[in-house]
């Protein structure tokens, strides 16, 4: 089947095709298109004049190669195929089911001749080993699932029937997910059933093996708690004090445990929060996003979507994209969803809302955080809205439109 390009990771990964001196880690949540990537990558290089002989690519969760657990086991099955003159490209997909395969795979770098890119289990691959053992000598490339832009592009790409009206296409990118997978799903339960097996995948091939979880009805507690409030500020102080509250007394050293294990497996990601007066990080509290919204969706039996939080985390998830450090700024007793910095180390602030229109006092709280930053870095309103305020020379547009036309934060 012919692959629909994410040329947003190809752009940034293209630079580096033929660096045999830097091995390119393709992280991301499973399911979320990394072993298509490196198929792009190859049949790019195929497209670019480089012969088959010179593409050894190996998936290790195929069959043929499920044998092939040890280094010795791995360095056979690539030197049985590297019969080619001149620079190879290996790509290995699912790279930790061989133990301490960083040594191996540094040699073939260290050799010269190889341009060398794998994927493989989050757990794994940044529990420290890779980070360890081959720092300096590699280049992450971090992968999301579909951003809407993305959604709505591939949708076209496979002939899948969208949505004329925005918001009503919105809500399905909500409700459905942005695994790509799912768009050759037509079934909405189908769908949601997809998500739900991506979910058991994840706590029984990365999280359960690795962390050792004893008891799992616990883990799923924490886990279900502190999914269902994304995007609210929170600490491991406040999550222990709710759950207290249910009757269910959790250590924090426990809590903190499996929020570390959902953020290793990339389910979730952490939004420190900074005092802009101070110009200090918040140590405790926190706001989490989730690496797709089908992590909430799929499992909630109301259909609702609470647009706050959910275009909070789709402009979250897309600035990281972007190769964005975010955090939640704090001035005084207001708060600014988001201070973006940009690969430029450029600035901006931003407030995230559904709508302003409703009324003074819903404009107020949105533009007035913005007005107490005294700094002329960008400053953002991005709602829903088709009729937009002007106001103090801050800027309110449209979060669909400027996430569809894949701009970049200034």
């Amino acid at each position: 089947m012919k692959l629909y390009k994410r040329e947003n990771y190809l752009k940034k990964i293209r630079g580096f095709y033929d660096a045999d001196d830097i091995i390119k880690v393709i992280t991301g949540v499973r399911r979320c298109g990394k072993s298509s990537l490196m198929e792009m990558i190859a049949s790019e290089l195929r497209d670019n004049g480089v012969s088959e002989e010179n593409i050894i690519y190996l998936d290790l969760d195929k069959r043929g190669f499920k044998k092939v657990k040890t280094t010795d086991a791995l360095e056979k099955c690539i030197d049985e195929r590297a019969t080619a003159d001149g620079l190879k490209y290996l790509f290995i997909d699912e790279i930790q089911n061989v133990k301490d395969f960083e040594e191996l795979i540094n040699g073939y770098r260290c050799e010269g001749g190889w341009s060398i890119f794998i994927t493989g289990s989050n757990s794994y691959l940044l529990s420290g080993e890779l980070v360890t053992k081959l720092t300096g000598r590699y280049l992450e490339f971090e992968m999301f699932p579909l951003s809407f832009s993305e959604y709505e592009e591939m949708k076209k790409f496979y002939g899948k029937t969208i949505n004329n009206n925005i918001q009503a296409e919105l809500a399905s990118y909500v409700l459905e997910s942005g695994f790509p997978r799912t768009i050759l799903i037509d079934d909405p339960v189908d769908k949601r059933k997809y998500v739900q097996g991506v979910i058991k995948e994840i706590f029984e091939k990365d999280i359960r093996k690795r962390v050792k979880i004893r008891k799992k009805e616990t883990f799923e507690i924490v886990r279900r708690y502190i999914i269902n409030n994304f995007g609210t500020t929170t600490s491991i102080n406040n999550i222990c004090d709710e759950l207290k509250k249910n009757g269910l007394g959790i250590g924090k050293a426990t809590v903190s445990r499996y929020i570390k294990a959902l953020v290793d497996a990339k389910i979730l990601y952490e939004c420190n929060r900074f005092d802009m007066k101070s110009k200090k990080s918040l140590s405790g509290e926190k706001k989490y996003y989730l690496a797709d919204l089908g992590f909430y969706y799929s499992e909630n039996v109301d259909n609702r979507i609470n647009y706050g939080p959910t275009l909070e985390n789709m402009l979250y998830i897309y600035a990281c994209s972007k190769d964005c450090s975010v955090s939640v700024g704090r001035i005084g007793k207001l708060e600014c969803d988001f201070i973006i910095r940009n690969r430029d180390m450029n600035y901006s602030y931003v407030q995230v809302a559904y709508t302003i229109a409703l009324s003074k006092e819903t404009e107020d709280r949105e533009f007035r955080p913005l007005e107490m930053i005294k700094d002329n870095y960008p400053k953002y309103v991005m709602t829903t809205d088709y009729l937009l305020q002007k106001r103090n020379g801050i800027l309110h547009i449209n979060i669909l439109d400027y996430m569809t036309e894949e701009k970049e934060f200034s």
